[in-house]
C-alpha cells in the first residue's frame, strides 16, 4: 500500500496542464497566470516626485543658496516644467509629478517658509541629489517580468498588470469539476429524512472548498447504489467534465459498484488504497481523455481530508501553480497512534512564543464526525512509525480552505 507521499507523487505524474485562455483583467482575480506580465515601459516611467514641496538644485543649496524664487507650480499629471538656470530658481511641486528638467531634488514644505513668490529653507535643510525622487526605471525596466507565470492573481498582481496596460491576461482555464455523492442512504438537504437516512453533506463540503480555492465551475451530483444509474451518469461525467470527484462507493462492500464500473468504462486505475487514516480506501485513476478521477472515501472527514491532501494540490498543478511551500507545525501535546498507517490528525493552531505554529490535537470521534472539524484549522500528517509522538514533534501541516 502506498504512503501519502507516494500517492501524491503518482497523482502528480498523471496530471496534465489545463488549457490557456485570455481573460479581461476585471475578471482575472483568483485566476492562475499562464504567461508572464511584462513591463511595457520603465517603472516608474519618469523621475517621480514622492512628496509635496519645492524642486531645486542640490548643488545650489550646497553652495549656500537658502532663498529661492518660485517660478511656477506643477501638479501630478501635468507636463513637466523646466527649472530656470539661475541658482535661486525653484518650482513648487506635488507628489506624483514629474521632476522638472534641471532640478535634481525636492525640499519638503516642512523645511521651508514661504513669503509671497519666494521660499526660504529653514534650519539645517541640506537636500542631497535625488531626495524625494523615485528614479525612472528603478523598480523595473521596460520588457522585464513583473508578474511571472504560475502566480495566482490577487489585488497586488492585478494592480501591476493594470499599470502595465494588461487589459487581458493569459490564464489557466478553470476546470469543469463534477462532485458526486454516492449512497442510497443520502437525501437532499431540504427533503424529509427518515431514521435510517442521512442528509447529503459531502458534495456540499467538497464544492464549497473547491469554490473557495478558485475552482468555481463545480457541479454536484448524487448516485444511488444501482449499477445502471452508475453506468449512465459515469458515462456522462467522463464525456463532459475535466475533473471528477466521487465520495463513497470505493471500499470492499457488496454495493460498492464504482471500482468495477470505472474499469468497464476504461478508467485506468493508478492506485487504490493509501496507508493512512482517515482515507485508506482512496482511489485514483485517469480516463482515456486524461480526465483525473478521484474516488474519495465516503466518510465525511476522510473525504474532506483527502481533498486537501491530494485533490487541491493536483488542481493547482494543472493550473500552472508551482508546488506550495511545505508548512509545518509543532505538537503541543503527545499523540499515540499504533496502527501502521500515517495519521492525518485534525488540529487547532496558534502562534507560539517564538512565533512558531503550534498544533493542538483535536481528533474527531470518528471519520464520520464532520462537526468535529468545525473548530479545527487543518491537519498534521504523522508518519506510520513511530507509535508515539511527543509534544514538540514537528509535522507537516495542511490548512483547511
Amino acid at each position: 500500500m502506498l504512503t501519502p507521499a507516494e500517492a501524491e507523487q503518482r497523482i502528480r505524474a498523471e496530471i496534465r496542464p489545463l488549457p490557456r485562455e485570455d481573460c479581461p483583467i476585471a475578471q482575472a482575480h483568483g485566476r492562475v497566470l499562464r504567461a508572464d506580465v511584462l513591463a511595457d515601459r520603465d517603472l516608474p516611467p519618469f523621475d517621480r516626485v514622492t512628496l509635496d514641496g519645492y524642486a531645486v538644485r542640490a548643488a545650489a543649496v550646497a553652495a549656500g543658496q537658502r532663498t529661492f524664487r518660485i517660478e511656477g507650480t506643477q501638479a501630478a499629471g501635468t507636463r513637466p516644467g523646466i527649472l530656470g538656470p539661475a541658482a535661486d530658481a525653484s518650482i513648487e511641486i506635488m507628489t506624483g509629478a514629474v521632476l522638472p528638467a534641471g532640478a535634481d531634488c525636492v525640499v519638503p514644505y516642512e523645511d521651508t517658509v514661504r513669503d509671497g513668490a519666494a521660499m526660504r529653507l529653514t534650519g539645517a535643510a541640506n537636500p542631497p541629489p535625488g531626495q524625494a525622487v523615485h528614479r525612472r526605471g528603478s523598480d523595473h525596466r521596460a520588457g522585464s517580468v513583473v508578474v511571472p507565470a504560475g502566480t495566482r492573481l490577487t489585488g497586488r498582481e492585478i494592480a501591476v498588470a493594470a499599470a502595465c496596460g494588461g487589459g487581458a491576461l493569459t490564464v489557466a482555464r478553470i476546470p469543469k469539476i463534477a462532485v458526486v455523492a454516492t449512497g442510497d442512504e443520502l437525501v437532499e438537504v431540504e427533503a424529509p429524512v427518515a431514521a435510517h437516512q442521512i442528509r447529503r453533506s459531502n458534495d456540499y463540503a467538497l464544492r464549497a472548498a473547491l469554490m473557495l480555492a478558485g475552482y468555481t465551475r463545480t457541479e454536484r451530483f448524487h448516485l444511488r447504489d444501482m449499477q445502471p444509474e452508475i453506468e449512465h451518469l459515469l458515462w456522462h461525467l467522463i464525456a463532459e467534465f475535466d475533473v471528477i470527484l466521487i465520495a463513497g462507493g470505493v471500499s470492499k462492500g457488496k454495493f460498492d459498484f464504482l471500482p468495477g464500473e470505472l474499469d468497464r468504462q476504461r478508467v485506468r486505475k493508478v492506485f487504490q488504497g493509501v496507508a493512512q487514516r482517515p482515507g485508506k480506501p482512496f482511489w485514483f485513476g485517469v480516463t482515456p481523455r486524461e480526465t483525473p478521477v478521484f474516488a474519495l472515501p465516503g466518510n465525511p472527514v476522510a473525504s474532506y481530508t483527502c481533498l486537501h491532501r491530494y485533490v487541491l494540490p493536483a488542481l493547482d498543478q494543472a493550473s500552472g501553480l508551482p508546488p506550495a511551500a511545505a508548512q509545518r507545525a509543532v505538537l503541543t501535546a503527545p499523540v499515540t497512534f499504533r496502527p501502521p498507517l500515517a495519521c492525518l490528525l485534525p488540529v487547532r493552531t496558534a502562534c507560539g512564543a517564538q512565533a512558531q505554529r503550534e498544533a493542538t490535537p483535536a481528533p474527531s470521534n470518528t471519520s464520520g464526525d464532520f462537526a468535529g472539524l468545525v473548530q479545527t484549522d487543518g491537519f498534521v500528517e504523522l508518519p506510520a512509525a513511530p507509535d508515539e509522538f511527543p509534544a514538540g514533534f514537528v509535522a507537516p501541516f495542511y490548512p483547511w480552505i
